[in-house]
Order: structure tokens, then C-alpha cells, then sequence
């Protein structure tokens, strides 16, 4: 029991009763991932902020306590119209957990438009994890403040929408296309090396006479 309750000013006891009542209201707060099922889209969290508990009552004092686990906590990656775009989550990754005003279960079991399974309010079982959000010591180096990247951490590899109406690869473990790759406008290219063709330079033989001529379109 908070003693301020006991105070003869009403002030005093307003104060700390709703103070009391703050504190069982989770509204959202940094996590940690400590582990991520790929399968449920679920994963398990630490709390990045300690609670304030108060330990003795005669002396007010409060000692910091680490929050336990929250686990099963479904993940919000950005997703709609028939696409999602995902990631990799690892221990260690950061973001922010939300949590509902009413309670998340049958929603979450069921999907659609659900009774509430219980009737508590901004309750901490009720999550749901955001990654993305990062404390200083793990932001990112040079974010770009021009475009628009999905790119890796250290900013070796990214996919680019620059101004302009460009768009750039920076790919230098190598690009992949599995499928048709159709272009419309021109390719510029540079010189190949031994066992690749210059785009730039290289021509073919005519039939007739075997006298190279320019390349021509799908030779």
C-alpha cells in the first residue's frame, strides 16, 4: 500500500491512488527479441524498461525490477494488398511493443471481428511487437537523407528509390534473377572480361559474308 493514501489531505490520496492505478496501464515501451518463430510470426521479448517497485513502505522505497519474458507476442511487419515485407528477426533486435486497450486472444486465434475472451484493459499480455525502433548505441551508419532504401545495417548492399525517378542496386556480393527479366529502353553497359561479352564493343558476322556487323535487337 502506498502510505500517501493515508495522508489526511484529499489532494495527497487522489494523487497516489491514481498514480497506483498508472501503473497497471501498459500503453507501449521499448523490447528486446530473445527469440523469433518464424512459423507463428511470434516472439519472445524483454522488456527494455525496468519497473519501479516499492519494496518497503516505511521508508518510500522503490527498487528497479526487470520485467519478466512476454512470449507468444504476434509481430506487425508492414504488410497489405497481397504483399508483406519481412525480416530476419535475431536475438538482440530492437522495437517497440503496443499493447491493445481490450484484449487480443480471439482476434488472434480467429482473425475477424471477435468478443473479447477476457475483459481486461492495456494489459501487458496483450502486446504487439514492431520492429524497427533503436536505441544509440544501435542506430545505423549514414542513413540516407534523400532517398528512400532498404538496404543492410552497414550500408554495403541496399535497393534505392532516389529522386529523379531512379532506381538504384547496390549489390556487391552479387544480383540474382530467378524468372523472366524484361527490359524497356535501353542497356548500357561496360567491357566483359575474358569469358564475357563488352556491350559496348562486341558485334556479330553476317550470314553472307561473315563480316561483323552491329549487334541488333535479341542478337
Amino acid at each position: 500500500m502506498d502510505r500517501r493514501e493515508r495522508y489526511s489531505h484529499p489532494y495527497v490520496q487522489i494523487q497516489a491512488a491514481m498514480e497506483n492505478h498508472q501503473a497497471e496501464i501498459w500503453t507501449a515501451t521499448p523490447a528486446i527479441v530473445v527469440s523469433y518463430n518464424d512459423t507463428a510470426m511470434t516472439v519472445v521479448l524483454d522488456v527494455a524498461i525496468q519497473a519501479k517497485v516499492l519494496t518497503s513502505t516505511k521508508a518510500q522505497y522503490y527498487s528497479d525490477v526487470t520485467i519478466s519474458n512476454l512470449v507468444d507476442v504476434p509481430v506487425a511487419f508492414p504488410s497489405g494488398g497481397g504483399f508483406t515485407l519481412t525480416f530476419p528477426l535475431a536475438k538482440g533486435d530492437e522495437g517497440i511493443v503496443v499493447f491493445s486497450s481490450r484484449c487480443i486472444d480471439a482476434w488472434w486465434q480467429s482473425g475477424g471481428i471477435q468478443p473479447q475472451a477476457e475483459m481486461r484493459m492495456h494489459d501487458i499480455a496483450d502486446g504487439m511487437f514492431i520492429p524497427g525502433l533503436r536505441s544509440q548505441p544501435r542506430v545505423i551508419t549514414t542513413p540516407s537523407t534523400t532517398s528512400v532504401q532498404l538496404r543492410s545495417d552497414d550500408g554495403s548492399a541496399y535497393l534505392e528509390l532516389a529522386a529523379g525517378h531512379i532506381l538504384n542496386i547496390v549489390a556487391p556480393g552479387g544480383l540474382n534473377v530467378t524468372g523472366n527479366l524484361t527490359v524497356t529502353g535501353s542497356i548500357i553497359g561496360g567491357y566483359g572480361g575474358a569469358d564475357q561479352v563488352g556491350l559496348q564493343t562486341h558485334k556479330h558476322p553476317t550470314a553472307a559474308s561473315g563480316v561483323p556487323s552491329s549487334p541488333t535487337a535479341g542478337t
